[in-house]
């Protein structure tokens, strides 16, 4: 009996194994301790239930992969968006690393399937509980960093993260208008001013196209479900359209 429990165990422990070495084989990254790693996926519970074991739980690393992953953004939104005010990059840098974000980017990487937990919290849904999963992300960020320093932080950010930024997952939480204001003000170039050019569909689901001019020349148009969603919209492409000239 207790030779066939120790032979369950072992299988149990080779499929975990094999996971993790899964993990780093996808995304690219061979961890030098990878006690790290493992520890990074070790909840609270598991701990609890394998007392006789030296494992460690994710929660010292949760707390450095927190600190890790706030520098680390706030690094690319400064150099992103040199004319974002501190309020706007505060308030950009909260909806990227907030929880919500964190569940996103974790699942896209099916961190669920590698966490290790207790009994009790598997069986209540743990492995998909949104604070577990983003606690998960920020203990992996904080065991990379540990692993290996800043550098394949970053890069691993650039993979991940990054795109997403660059690709306009966050603009609901950005004031386009307010840069480019401060942008054309900046240069003294002249007077910026947002036209309506199209209003079309039923009133449920009304659509805008806007346009924003500099001097009466056309910077860029914008399509949205209202006035303000255009306009901000159109300023973003202004925006991308003046930068590089001023670089």
């Amino acid at each position: 009996m207790r030779k066939n429990y120790k032979d369950k165990e072992a299988a149990v422990n080779r499929a975990k194994e094999n996971l993790f070495k899964e993990f780093q084989s996808r995304i690219g990254i061979q961890f030098t301790d990878e006690k790290l790693l493992k520890q990074a996926f070790t909840h609270s519970s598991y701990v609890n239930e394998h007392r006789r074991k030296p494992f460690e739980d994710n929660e010292r690393l949760e707390f450095l992969g927190d600190a890790v992953l706030e520098l680390t953004v706030s690094k690319f939104l400064f150099k992103k968006y040199p004319m974002m005010s501190e309020g706007e990059l505060t308030k950009l840098r909260a909806a990227i690393v907030c929880e919500p974000s964190l569940v996103s980017f974790a699942n896209e990487l099916s961190f669920g399937k590698l966490i290790l937990l207790g009994k009790g919290e598997e069986m209540t849904g743990g492995r998909t509980r949104p604070a577990l999963l983003a606690d998960v992300f920020e203990a992996f960020i904080g065991a990379l960093y540990l692993d290996q320093g800043l550098e394949p932080v970053v890069d691993f950010l650039e993979k991940t993260i990054f795109p997403k930024i660059n690709s306009g997952a966050f603009s609901h939480v950005m004031d386009f208008k307010s840069q480019l204001q401060e942008y054309v003000q900046r240069d003294g170039a002249g007077t910026i001013e947002y036209k309506v050019l199209q209003e079309k569909g039923p009133a449920h689901n009304r659509e805008f196209v806007s346009r924003v001019s500099l001097n009466g020349e056309e910077l860029g148009v914008g399509t949205g479900r209202s006035k303000k969603e255009a306009e901000q919209l159109a300023a973003q492409k202004a925006l991308s359209r003046l930068k590089p000239e001023d670089s």
